[in-house]
């Protein structure tokens, strides 16, 4: 058992990882709205993923101090979702989705740390700086939800939000467009802290791109040295 933990911590630590990385992101983030859109049922893929997303942080972390807090966040946010799908009459959402934004910043740092732990430059790394730039959508798509959980105004324009899983896809799909600074006009932010995190976003996705390609440049220019 613990040679079968450590040959998947040392896979998911690696280089090659970030390929399967990207396939469960792209399904996450470009397959799974589709799913839910057209069955309802199809929810529950949602959180089985994030659940798996959370797993490969816990093992991708190469610090103690990530791992500690991956495992604890790991723990919460099944706990959580625990709680949702049994027959107490207690919910707490709002907590859940402050857990998986959380869970989801550490993921972005601890790929990070992956992505620049040496001066190596390869398709790998390249393809964990797409991951990054996702997993940076997934936060969003998340803190929109959680405005609009907490104020109640937040994304606006021709939907009507239903509730609970069933509006990832919006709220995936606007954190996208302001990510990627596309900016198409049929949903807009419309509160103050929807406006905000949009223009955040918005400016993150900007600089990220610059400043990781100038970083990998570099890195590629020491690796020639």
């Amino acid at each position: 058992m613990k040679n079968y933990f450590q040959q998947t911590k040392n896979y998911w630590i690696s280089d090659v990882s970030f390929v399967t990385l990207l396939v469960m992101l792209t399904f996450t983030v470009f397959v799974l709205p589709v799913l839910i859109d057209q069955e309802e049922d199809t929810a529950i893929f949602l959180n089985f993923m994030f659940i798996l997303l959370f797993f490969v942080g816990v093992f991708s972390s190469n610090k103690k101090g990530y791992l500690f807090a991956s495992i604890f966040l790991l723990g919460l946010h099944l706990g959580l979702r625990l709680i949702r799908f049994s027959d107490n009459p207690y919910e707490f959402y709002l907590v859940e989705r402050l857990v998986i934004i959380l869970n989801l910043i550490l993921m972005v740092i601890i790929n990070i740390t992956l992505l620049f732990r040496d001066q190596e430059i390869n398709t790998y790394r390249v393809i964990g700086a797409v991951n990054v730039y996702l997993l940076l959508a997934l936060a969003g798509a998340f803190g929109f939800e959680l405005i609009h959980l907490l104020v109640g105004n937040g994304i606006e324009g021709d939907i009507e939000l239903v509730g609970m899983d069933g509006d990832y896809g919006t709220y995936i799909y606007f954190s996208l467009v302001c990510i990627s600074t596309v900016g198409f006009g049929d949903l807009y932010a419309g509160g103050i802290a929807t406006k905000m995190l949009a223009a955040f976003l918005s400016v993150l996705g900007i600089l990220y791109p610059a400043v990781v390609i100038a970083k990998l440049v570099s890195a590629a220019a020491e690796q020639k040295k």
